[in-house]
């Protein structure tokens, strides 16, 4: 029985007996003989179920669907053509996807140039992004679902073992707040007499704004940043007014410039520029927080080995930095 599908040999002898327009021509540039070639056409038009050529003993002619087919096979072979290179790009990391989760927080800090790093040196790999929060990070990964999350720390325990961890960044919580509490606190600093009264920057410690709600994510949707939080407040010796709750960090500054409340939120927030929302350090010594980079351990394709190696090198490049500045 024919096979159903044609060889793409067979293809091949249609293409370059269409171009030759002559079955010893065609032979020759295949450095084949004539009759094994004109078999090979025969056969490739019976499982096709078509004539592709119109013989006479003088000259060889497409049929009119030949001549319609042939554009199509060119392609095909073309395509079949790049195979090779383009399993090669993937093996090396070059070609491929990577579907990249990230906490809103990384989109004011780190995520920029990571990306911006990755593409400049991988520009055919096609990103997938979708941003959510850790633990739905962290159970996508396990899943299968994503190849790789922004995180921040600490990974559920339960998940270590099939988790591998890469810290990127440590930054401070810092305080943000509404134009109009940040003024009325430093009406209070200046009445006050403190010396850093006035100061844009001036530190703001908790128990000035014990009494104003706090915006804060969900502790089930972000326990480690949430517990974090509370932390600072309890080490204070303070509880806590929460006034409202959002699972987006441009909601939570958003609500804060509406003067709901204020929010503790990593230093990298100052990125979002927001109309009515001022940040300011916290006088109390504050915990950091660290967000990195989670992955199967198992299932390390080479596009994400490529993306791994982006962020090594962003971290070395900021502990350099860091070391220049301390100099």
């Amino acid at each position: 029985m024919l096979p159903a599908i044609p060889d793409p040999r067979q293809l091949r002898y249609f293409v370059t007996v269409a171009e030759e327009r002559h079955f010893g021509r065609a032979a020759v540039r295949l450095s084949m003989t004539q009759p094994p070639l004109s078999q090979a056409i025969r056969a490739l038009e019976h499982t096709l179920g078509v004539e592709l050529f119109e013989r006479t003993k003088r000259s060889v002619k497409l049929t009119r669907v030949g001549a319609e087919l042939l554009p199509e096979v060119q392609r095909l072979l073309a395509a079949a053509e790049g195979l090779r290179p383009l399993a090669q790009s993937l093996a090396r990391g070059e070609a491929g996807v990577l579907s990249l989760a990230f906490v809103s927080t990384a989109d004011y800090g780190l995520l920029p140039p990571l990306l911006r790093d990755f593409g400049a040196r991988h520009p055919h790999v096609r990103l997938e992004l979708t941003e959510a929060t850790s633990n739905v990070q962290v159970d996508e990964l396990v899943a299968g679902r994503i190849d790789a999350g922004l995180v921040i720390a600490p990974l559920p325990p339960r998940h270590g073992a099939l988790l591998s961890w890469l810290p990127i960044a440590r930054e401070p919580l810092v305080i943000a707040m509404s134009t109009d509490t940040s003024e009325r606190l430093d009406a209070a600093h200046h009445a006050s007499g403190n010396p850093h009264a006035g100061w844009l920057d001036a530190p703001v410690s908790l128990l000035e704004v014990a009494d104003t709600p706090l915006v804060i994510f969900p502790r089930r949707l972000a326990p480690g940043f949430y517990d974090i939080i509370m932390d600072c407040y309890g080490v204070a010796g303070l509880a806590p007014r929460i006034g409202q709750e959002a699972i987006q960090m441009q909601t939570i500054v958003s609500l804060v410039s509406a003067g709901m409340g204020v929010a503790l939120v990593p230093q990298s927030l100052r990125n979002l520029r927001r109309t009515g929302v001022v940040y300011r350090p916290l006088a109390e010594s504050v915990p950091v927080i660290e967000t990195g980079l989670v992955w199967r351990t198992e299932e390390v394709s080479p596009v994400l080995a490529g993306f791994i190696e982006i962020v090594r090198a962003y971290i070395s490049a900021a502990g350099s930095a860091s070391v220049a500045l301390r100099v």
